[in-house]
């Protein structure tokens, strides 16, 4: 029998939380100059990235420095989720990372999954991913345009008769859209966590040294305390992205002075280059 996420023990999920206002959780202390930011994510490959612009037009330095990564889940440990992968006629992928650990899963179990197997993606570029490891054009391979689901439930609502759905997630991680819409629509699915996210050793790293500090996700904000147990925000500035992010911040008592996606602005550098130009 395939389970609903409410029957599926394996992968933690974060309940929601009500929608708050977050205007009303952005600092309102004056705005301050900036001379060194950390961003807690993998250097941008991009020789044009908006982070290399700001630094250029406001005099400012990025470092940019991980603060979680990723582990995938031992086959010892998904053999106790109890899930044949070759009972499962969808794949449901939402990231790269799903990606790179099902098909890890497949080699360590030594599982050849059929060429009749549909996979479902959240985006093109995720479903591009796929050709890394398998024949993209000899695939029954879905995806949203521009990154808009709207068009993948409507697949997934056409196929929900016929295939079995498996939804690669990690260990832990909030409710999200796909998710919900399969549970309200009857498409019965399985989670099947191969991947965690874990806070990488830091202890090398100033902090003290930083005017601002940028977070992506609330696993990055338990990373620093982690790591810093007795971190204290003081004068430190502190830029999110994402509600789970702010609301994880604002639980932990500390302050937001720059967010994204907020008002007009929908990238955390859009969000950064407003502040600097505001700054007296």
């Amino acid at each position: 029998m395939i389970s609903t996420p409410s029957q599926t023990p394996h992968s933690p999920i974060v309940a929601k939380k009500p929608v708050r206002d977050y205007h009303k959780h952005i600092s309102q202390e004056p705005k301050s100059k900036l001379k060194n930011i950390i961003v807690a994510q993998p250097q941008p490959e991009a020789a044009k990235s908006p982070y290399y612009e700001l630094e250029k037009k406001f005099g400012i330095k990025f470092d940019f420095i991980p603060f979680i990564k990723v582990e995938g889940v031992s086959t010892k440990d998904f053999r106790k989720q109890r899930i044949v992968l070759t009972d499962f006629s969808g794949i449901v992928f939402t990231s790269r990372n799903a990606i790179d650990h099902f098909f890890r899963m497949c080699d360590e179990l030594r599982v050849k999954m059929s060429q009749e197997t549909k996979f479902f993606c959240t985006s093109e570029a995720i479903a591009l991913y796929l050709q890394k490891y398998t024949q993209y054009r000899k695939r029954k391979v879905f995806f949203s345009d521009a990154g808009i689901n709207k068009e993948l439930k409507n697949l997934m609502i056409k196929h929900k008769e016929t295939t079995k759905f498996l939804y690669i997630c990690p260990e832990t991680r909030s409710q999200d859209e796909l998710t919900s819409f399969m549970s309200e629509n009857g498409i019965q699915f399985v989670e099947a966590v191969m991947y965690k996210t874990v806070p990488n050793d830091l202890s090398t790293m100033k902090i003290a040294n930083y005017d601002m500090l940028i977070l992506f996700s609330p696993t990055g904000l338990s990373s620093l305390l982690h790591n810093f147990p007795k971190f204290k925000q003081g004068k430190m500035k502190i830029g999110i992205y994402g509600r789970t992010t702010a609301d994880a911040v604002i639980d932990a008592n500390l302050s937001i002075h720059v967010m994204a996606p907020l008002n007009h602005h929908t990238s955390i550098t859009s969000a950064l280059e407003s502040y600097l130009k505001d700054v007296k």
